[in-house]
């Protein structure tokens, strides 16, 4: 507008004249300071306008007039002073008005300022630790009348705190005195009053205390804007502070005779202490990203404190180290479902698998027709006559909640967000609620039944697929349903485009029966390769799980089955049946169930395994193993043969080379045995030279057994070479 001539917006980054004052510095020369006598004091402006955010955060608005140098004065809560600084914006409409400032008395952090004073009473000290912090200074103490060891008044200089254990060994603090007869001892416990001799402690202790005093009465602050200009004009501030989010409600009427009807209610808070008299109001469908960050509290930086150059030289220095769906749509995202109370006649519907929401399921799904079962079950238990035939009749009428009632905004896209503008000017006293209709619309949505055995094994639930047809955007809440004109049951949803669909449950189909069971799975080898002495096979396990299921009711029923998505462990669908939606979590398949029939649906899952096994040069069971698998192939089986046809002849080569050692080994005995009996015999002895004939003769053994082990040695190494080269360039399928 070319009527905005002046624009502060106050933000920790802009050096502008009204933050400079804020903080306490000197204001630039081209805007200074309006004498404070001299102002034309404002009580306040009121509130115009006010946005509601549901991410706990509102955008007020005030405007009004001013005339001439005139000073506007704003009360706060603390805790809104550091949004306030955030995001305030100011504005003057006139081109002879300008901003000339905003102050606020700025605050030190009160444990700062505590320990400013000769006496610091942070973190609230007992009187043993004030005593302690003031040694040194006289005192004049008074001691109570039942200590006679004492005299009634003592002065002198605190030397400081003494803790002694007594007989008892209850630790008892002792007060120690310079006095004018020497240093005396005095238990805390017998001390009646203590009195500061020196005027300064005593004016430090009691501003100490002042301070702490202030501190309590720190609630609200008040925020002075200083308006400069000529002539009365048009004036605005508008700023971001906390509030309580908005939020909605909503009644839903089901009936055959017509589409489903929503009716929407928008639940907004007045915290203030300021009343809400005819103000604009939006409310704003999305969550801004919203922070806290303090800029009211100085905040100060610490100061590194520098040696003398002959200490910080003589230190070593230290260094740090160098840094060196196959969905069917995008929005398929589904959300766990509520568990629902024991007992409970309806059930609240929770963010998932469909109850109570889930973001957009990807697939269409049938209709089926359903009768109003409140109003025909309460129908069936209403005794004759004409009271109970008006009866009958009332509750089976149709609830018309669009009688009386219209929807009071004006909905619209703001952005990335979706906007709920007030049509009328909104009052509302300070500290109260208020509800107003925001939507009040049919809707298309087709009854079913949901079937989940984590949320009730043996009964689906009532519910309903709907399309957003409203062509608002609806926002999280719970949801009240109606049958005809009797209540139904509760459920909720999660935030709704336009257009989309979403499933809610409300209440336990008692007429409707489903036995869920898992059949046993079958695996079976669907290829097998070896390559590079690896074998590398695919095994397919199939898993079947039936459903049974009996509709004892008298109306037909479209049936929704919960299967787990096990996507991400490798199933897939496979069979007649396919689910007619997807989600995250869950497969949904769709059956229609006639009134008073049973029936079995049978939802089938394959996923491939693939395994691998080396086949090793240590043993040959293995590869045995692998040659009886009738997937195994003929060239794969002839490979392996001439495997273990390999394996054979090196196997015969070790079994000759242990044979060898354990001769070797069985004359090595007896040569030690020969030994011991050369030792005892005399030479000349016929029994000498029968053993000397037999050591000879094994000695001439022990050398052919050594060449032929050096030549099974050889063999052995080669067979091992050929066996395992065979394997490791074995490619076959």
């Amino acid at each position: 507008m070319k009527s905005l001539r002046r624009l502060l917006w106050l933000s920790p980054v802009v050096g502008a004249v009204g933050l400079a004052s804020w903080l306490g510095a000197q204001p630039a020369k081209s805007a200074p300071d309006v004498p404070k006598s001299e102002l034309k004091a404002i009580t306040t402006l009121p509130i115009s306008r006010v946005i509601l955010f549901s991410s706990g955060v509102g955008h007020f608005s005030r405007s009004g007039e001013v005339e001439g140098d005139a000073r506007v004065d704003l009360t706060f809560p603390e805790n809104d002073i550091n949004d306030l600084i955030k995001s305030m914006v100011l504005q003057d409409y006139s081109e002879k008005g300008r901003i000339a400032a905003v102050t606020c008395d700025s605050r030190d952090p009160i444990d700062r300022t505590l320990k400013s004073f000769a006496i610091n009473l942070n973190n609230n000290p007992s009187l043993s630790q004030i005593l302690n912090q003031a040694r040194g200074e006289k005192i004049e103490v008074s001691l109570q009348q039942n200590a006679t060891s004492q005299p009634a008044q003592l002065t002198g200089s605190i030397i400081g705190i003494e803790h002694k254990k007594e007989k008892d060994q209850v630790e008892a603090e002792i007060l120690n005195m310079w006095c004018a007869e020497g240093v005396r001892s005095i238990k805390l416990s017998e001390l009646q009053r203590i009195r500061f001799l020196n005027p300064v402690i005593e004016s430090e202790f009691r501003r100490a205390l002042d301070v702490l005093a202030l501190s309590h009465d720190s609630q609200k602050k008040a925020v002075s804007l200083h308006f400069a200009g000529e002539g009365k004009r048009k004036v605005q501030v508008s700023y971001v502070v906390e509030n309580p989010i908005w939020k909605t409600s909503y009644r839903l009427v089901l009936d055959k005779a017509g589409k489903p009807f929503l009716q929407g209610w928008a639940v907004v808070e007045n915290p203030t202490d300021e009343d809400w008299t005819n103000v604009s109001m939006a409310l704003i469908s999305g969550r801004p990203i919203s922070f806290k960050m303090d800029l009211y509290n100085p905040i100060y930086v610490p100061r590194p404190t520098v040696e003398p150059e002959l200490f910080a030289s003589l230190r070593p220095p230290t260094y740090s180290g160098a840094l060196a769906r196959a969905s069917k749509g995008e929005d398929a995202v589904a959300f766990a479902p509520a568990p629902m109370a024991p007992g409970a006649g309806g059930f609240a519907g929770g963010p998932g698998g469909g109850f109570g929401g889930g973001r957009g399921a990807m697939a269409k799904s049938a209709s089926a027709a359903d009768k109003p079962m409140a109003a025909n079950m309460l129908g069936g238990n209403i005794a004759n006559g004409e009271g109970s035939r008006q009866l009958q009749e009332q509750l089976r009428e149709r609830m018309n909640l669009g009688a009386g009632i219209s929807s009071v905004a004006s909905a619209s896209q703001l952005g990335d967000y979706f906007q709920y503008v007030i049509d009328n000017p909104v009052s509302l006293a300070r500290q109260k609620s208020s509800l107003l209709p925001i939507v009040n619309k049919e809707i298309d949505g087709t009854r079913v039944s949901i079937y989940n055995p984590n949320v009730q094994a043996k009964h689906p639930l009532l519910g309903l697929k709907f399309k957003n047809t409203s062509g608002f955007h609806l926002s999280q809440g719970p949801i009240t349903v109606f049958e005809g004109s009797t209540y139904a049951g509760d459920t909720r949803i999660l935030d709704i485009q336009p257009n989309e669909e979403r499933l809610v449950s409300y209440a336990v189909d008692l007429g409707t029966e489903v036995s869920a069971k898992n059949t046993p799975g079958s695996g079976k080898i669907t290829q097998l390769k070896i390559q590079k002495g690896v074998v590398f096979t695919k095994t397919r396990f199939r898993e079947e799980k039936v459903y049974d299921v009996v509709n004892r009711s008298t109306t037909d029923r479209t049936l929704l089955i919960e299967h787990p998505n096990r996507k991400n462990l490798g199933f897939s669908i496979v069979g007649t049946n396919k689910p007619v939606e997807e989600t995250a979590d869950q497969f949904r398949f769709q059956t229609a169930v006639p009134a008073g029939k049973s029936l079995s649906y049978t939802v089938a899952e394959e996923r491939e395994l693939g395994t691998e096994m080396v086949l090793t040069n240590s043993q040959d069971n293995q590869i045995r193993y692998v040659i009886n698998l009738n997937e195994a192939s003929t060239a794969v089986k002839e490979k392996l043969m001439e495997a273990l046809s390999l394996k054979k002849k090196w196997d015969d080569t070790r079994r000759d080379i242990q044979e060898v050692n354990n001769r070797i080994n069985t004359i090595t005995q007896d040569q030690n045995r020969l030994r011991q009996n050369f030792r005892e015999l005399p030479k000349e002895s016929e029994a000498y030279k029968k053993y000397l004939k037999k050591f000879d003769e094994q000695e001439k053994e022990m050398d052919q057994l050594s060449d032929k082990l050096r030549d099974l040695q050889k063999q052995d190494q080669l067979g091992r070479v050929a066996y395992e080269n065979y394997l490791g360039n074995l490619t076959v399928e």
